[in-house]
């Protein structure tokens, strides 16, 4: 059974968390190093982060487990341990998910491999396949609901790793691209092709997620849902527009801006939202509350109350986008 179709039955719109980067830093991961192995080495760790987001009122909880496919951790020479700790991810959120009495969706996040396929690159459909099912396998077996493709630039990556999850597990799929690209990937895919490429090959719900703040997912919601108006739509944005702040990437979207972007969303047609980059509980407390069914609708433009921060200047193109990338900040 589909447990996350049946949260969206019941109430309309789902609230997903937020960064798990961006907390874990916060408590002494250092950048540069793997989150995956926290897993095992510092589980509570892990476990505050899930507690947190579900005390903020998250009904979904993406595992520790962006950068746990054996591609990703051959950089640290633990590719060998990709379904150790994948499995150790999904068991945490597990732990948390069932330690509370509401419904809380354990989602198994997977990202991309940071490879790129024939011609551009050494990937092929077969290897990656198989990448994907080595970690879906430890995300299934250590109790996920569901399985989150995330941050993904290329169809034939997300088609790759839908096919090998489907080697080893029947349970539902999300996927959402970033469009962080003049509206298109990086790799040139637009939402619309997104969406209907998407739904084609069997991913329950899709959408877009990190980028260039709340303007840019609004758009791509907007474009999803024209383009495929029965879609189920994930609605994912970083924290505002990340900038340098006397030597650190500050993102400029309060828990207000956040909540805001919450309700246009949703009245653009996502169903199931959250916030990726740079965002925190604070941010889910207020998103949540802005979904909740009585709250008053926010009729606001676009990009409305972002934080003015003296002095900080746009980061280059390429840096925060590695960071945020590897670490689902």
């Amino acid at each position: 059974m589909n447990k996350l179709s049946d949260l969206l039955d019941r109430d309309g719109a789902v609230v997903i968390d937020g960064a798990m980067g961006t907390q874990l830093f916060a408590t002494g991961l250092q950048s540069g190093d793997p989150p995956e192995p926290w897993n095992i080495d510092h589980p509570d760790r892990i476990r505050k982060v899930h507690d947190d987001y579900i005390a903020a009122g998250s009904q979904i909880i993406l595992t520790n487990s962006f950068g746990g496919t054996t591609s990703r951790l051959k950089l640290h020479n633990l590719q060998d341990q990709s379904y150790e700790l994948n499995k150790a991810a999904a068991a945490v959120g597990r732990a948390s998910a069932d330690s509370v009495d509401q419904t809380v969706i354990v989602a198994g996040s997977m990202g991309p491999t940071g490879e790129l396929f024939e011609p551009m690159g050494p990937l092929t459909h077969d290897e990656t396949k198989e990448i994907f099912a080595i970690q879906a396998s430890g995300l299934a077996d250590g109790g996920a609901d569901v399985f989150w493709i995330e941050t993904m630039s290329d169809i034939a990556e997300v088609t790759a790793a839908v096919a090998g999850i489907r080697s080893v597990s029947e349970l539902p799929i999300c996927a959402t691209m970033s469009f962080d690209t003049k509206g298109r990937t990086m790799m040139g895919v637009t939402p619309r092709q997104a969406v209907r490429q998407l739904v084609d090959i069997g991913v329950w719900g899709i959408g877009g997620n990190c980028g260039n703040g709340v303007d840019e997912i609004e758009g791509v919601i907007d474009q999803m849902r024209d383009a495929a108006p029965d879609a189920v739509l994930i609605a994912k944005s970083n924290a505002g527009i990340p900038k340098w702040l006397d030597g650190e990437l500050y993102y400029d979207g309060s828990p207000k801006v956040m909540a805001e972007y919450a309700q246009r969303v949703r009245a653009l047609g996502a169903s199931i939202i959250g916030a990726c980059c740079g965002s925190g509980p604070e941010h889910i407390t207020a998103m949540a509350e802005a979904l909740h069914p009585e709250a008053e609708p926010a009729v606001v433009p676009r990009g409305h109350d972002i934080e003015d921060v003296p002095a900080a200047e746009t980061p280059a193109e390429g840096e925060p986008r590695r960071r945020r990338r590897r670490s689902r900040d």
